[in-house]
């Protein structure tokens, strides 16, 4: 494959490619700081550690604070959501992947999401 044929991704990298992770070298030189990777060593296994919240969402309704008030157990509360669409996978209030509702083949007793997409940041995220 040629340099031209290669897809645009490949060119431009992805989202989550080590250039996100690499100090700029006028930054490090203004900032005083050592020539290295932020994102290698002691830091990088630190970041790799924390903890983020994973929220699979099924779907959204809106209503009147009144009907709100009416619903109690066993009241049904249809979703914006269609049996069979794909779920948002968001951390940290941000969409990172879609994907289905499964059951987890270990424990029949809990759901899972098979991811059939992972989604990129806005253009706008990381400009400056």
């Amino acid at each position: 494959m040629s340099e031209k044929s290669k897809p645009m991704q490949e060119e431009q990298g992805t989202w989550h490619d080590e250039a996100l992770f690499t100090k700029s070298d006028s930054a490090s030189a203004d900032m005083g700081f050592r020539d290295e990777k932020m994102g290698s060593g002691k830091n990088l296994e630190s970041i790799l550690r924390i903890q983020v919240l994973i929220q699979v969402v099924l779907g959204s309704a809106t209503m009147p604070v009144a009907n709100l008030m009416k619903l109690g157990r066993g009241a049904i509360v249809p979703l914006d959501h269609r049996v069979g669409e794909p779920v948002d996978v968001v951390v940290n209030g941000r969409v990172i992947a879609r994907g289905e509702v499964v059951v987890v083949e270990d424990d029949n007793s809990r759901f899972g999401v098979s991811l059939t997409e992972i989604v990129g940041p806005s253009g706008s995220e990381f400009s400056s």
